[in-house]
């Protein structure tokens, strides 16, 4: 015990927190310690703070809680580490022992609050069906849409379902609560994250889905990833954009226009899809899709993940600007996940770059007779 902190979760990562041998190699990839500069804010320093929150070195203050919630959980550490510690294990359970000891955020509270009383961390009274204006029923192949997309971007919803309109397909909306991804990435208890998603797999077997589409990178991930470690998925999954992929669009031209993509943290280093969204992107005719600087598996995080846009938003944006920045030569910068491009717009905010951010089922919905 040390200042109310019983380090439960973090003792099982003790081992592989002793591998850090401190190198600094992830000081040259972490988007956090890009704009702080100062080694607590980089892996090492958060293997450091953890230990010592494991061996009761360092009391629970406000420093450490703010360094362990300015990780984003991008991954892009873990590419770089040479002892291949799986860092943002690490981070999540020592924001769980936090959490468990009474220290969350105010703001994490806010959201946590929000969807263990109405199912979204947004504060909305209706159901996504509502909103998309389409009644759940049977159907073999589901959209879940995710909160975001429902209550924030419905344009990046409507777009994914005028797609499936278009390509003739027999679909339905899910009838869906939160993806439980929030409350797992701020370090809530898993019966609360368990309940959400079983409250959710009930859901989609009751309407006898047996695919189940996302147009969000973070509710996919949390499938693909995250729900098979707490409950049974008996259908299969997929990112709309793998979907895509395996469909041979016919696209209208789009001439002489460059297109650039960011890989979504979740749908990247987290998952592994990297070449279907550019295999749709490169099937427009006329456009030219040009990498930014990092890209794929070396790709910048956009700073809107891990909790940070709620808690931190200044530094969840200046991250969000050094991306935008780095795609000043495209027309379009196009991603896969609505909280990418909400964050990413926020960023352009900061700059003078001109290009437009659209997410790829807005852009393929635009092009798709």
């Amino acid at each position: 015990m040390n200042g109310g902190i019983e380090a439960k979760n973090l003792s099982l990562v003790q081992r592989s927190m002793m591998k850090c041998t401190f190198c600094g190699f992830c000081k040259s990839v972490c988007p956090t310690f890009e704009q702080v500069g100062w080694d607590p804010a980089v892996a090492r320093g958060r293997i450091i703070l953890s230990y010592g929150l494991l061996h009761g070195d360092i009391p629970a203050d406000d420093s450490v809680i703010e360094t362990l919630y300015q990780c984003t959980t991008c991954k892009d550490c873990e590419r770089r580490c040479p002892s291949n510690i799986n860092v943002v294990d690490i981070v999540e359970l020592a924001r769980k022992d936090l959490v468990a000891s009474g220290h969350m955020l105010p703001r994490h509270r806010k959201v946590v609050d929000r969807i263990m009383e109405g199912g979204n961390p947004y504060g909305e009274s209706r159901g996504v069906p509502e909103v998309l204006e389409r009644e759940p029923r049977p159907s073999r192949l589901g959209y879940f849409v995710g909160c975001t997309a429902a209550y924030r971007n419905p344009s990046t919803a409507r777009a994914t379902v005028s797609i499936l309109d278009k390509l003739g397909e027999d679909f339905t909306i899910v009838n869906e609560n939160c993806c439980g991804s929030v409350l797992q990435r701020i370090g809530c208890n898993d019966d609360d994250v368990r309940g959400l998603m079983q409250s959710n797999i009930d859901a989609i077997m009751a309407q006898g889905v047996k695919e189940v589409l996302f147009s969000c990178a973070g509710c996919y991930r949390m499938f693909k990833e995250e729900y098979p470690r707490f409950v049974d998925v008996p259908f299969e999954v997929r990112h709309v954009s793998e979907y895509l992929a395996e469909r041979g669009l016919k696209l209208n031209a789009v001439e002489g226009r460059i297109i650039t993509y960011h890989d979504p943290c979740h749908l990247g280093r987290h998952v592994g899809v990297y070449q279907e969204p550019r295999q749709v992107l490169r099937s427009i005719p006329g456009a030219e899709l040009r990498e930014m600087s990092g890209f794929a598996e070396t790709s910048h995080c956009c700073g809107g993940g891990g909790g940070m846009r709620s808690a931190y938003p200044e530094l969840s944006e200046s991250i969000a600007a050094k991306r935008v920045d780095e795609a000043a030569f495209a027309d379009l910068l196009v991603t896969t996940c609505p909280f990418c491009v909400n964050n990413l717009q926020k960023g352009k905010e900061r700059t003078k770059c001109s290009v437009e951010i659209i997410d790829l089922v807005e852009l393929v919905d635009s092009l798709l007779e």
